[in-house]
């Protein structure tokens, strides 16, 4: 059959509006993003190398890890504009406060700026529909602000001391103190002990408050979780 010059414009346009469409959606839509921090002695224990931040070695506190964008089908948007590059001078003012809260512990000893380039590059780009380079960060450090997981699990008798706790404990003291139900992911160091790694919360898609997770992280935790010190 001889497709007539007409019918072959229009699904060839309608093949190319197609192709574009997900790049589109990629690059605009998600339902919630995953504010994640990190315990850093559960990081250290799981990996073959762990190298303190060039401004030394970090508090013992729970590090940003990510504000991720996120789909409630499980899914996630990634690299969403190749073309945005991280750029440090748009966050000079926020660096002393990155430093603390958001360090790197990869190796070899850095500054930051790999970690929190990849982090912007891969996640923060998918959501430039509600925030710039600089609003991101700001709102991923507001939100540490916000849930002071240390403070909280501290205050519920729940220490970093190598002690070994139940993870529905865990879970229940940050509900209490954040009002919302963490998801929980936790690793295995080198005596096979399942350690709290890192908590899941979930925030709504301005990036300023906290929500019910629509689809909580598969973390694989055993019942009993050690929390390492740093």
């Amino acid at each position: 059959m001889i497709m007539k010059p007409t019918t072959f414009f229009s699904a060839s346009v309608a093949l190319l509006m197609f192709q574009c469409l997900p790049v589109l959606s990629v690059a605009q839509d998600f339902d919630f993003f995953y504010f994640v921090q990190q315990w850093p002695g559960a990081y250290c224990d799981s990996r073959q190398r762990c190298c303190y931040p060039k401004t030394g070695k970090p508090t013992a506190d729970f590090g940003i890890h990510g504000l991720w964008p996120n789909y409630k089908n499980g899914g996630y948007p990634s690299n969403c504009d190749r073309d945005s590059v991280f750029d440090e001078s748009q966050i000079e003012d926020l660096l002393p406060q990155l430093q603390k809260l958001w360090p790197t512990l990869s190796c070899p000893s850095g500054d930051g700026v790999k970690f929190w380039t990849h982090e912007w590059e891969k996640h923060g780009t998918c959501s430039e529909s509600e925030m710039d380079q600089h609003d991101y960060f700001v709102a991923a450090l507001k939100l540490k602000e916000k849930a002071n997981l240390l403070q909280i699990l501290k205050s519920a008798g729940i220490r970093p001391d190598d002690g070994f706790y139940e993870v529905e404990s865990i879970v229940e003291a940050i509900k209490e103190g954040t009002g919302f139900r963490p998801g929980m992911e936790c690793n295995v160091d080198s005596s096979r002990n399942s350690q709290l790694y890192q908590v899941y919360m979930c925030v709504d898609t301005s990036g300023t408050e906290f929500i019910e997770c629509p689809i909580l992280p598969k973390g694989r935790c055993g019942s009993s979780i050690q929390f390492p010190r740093f």
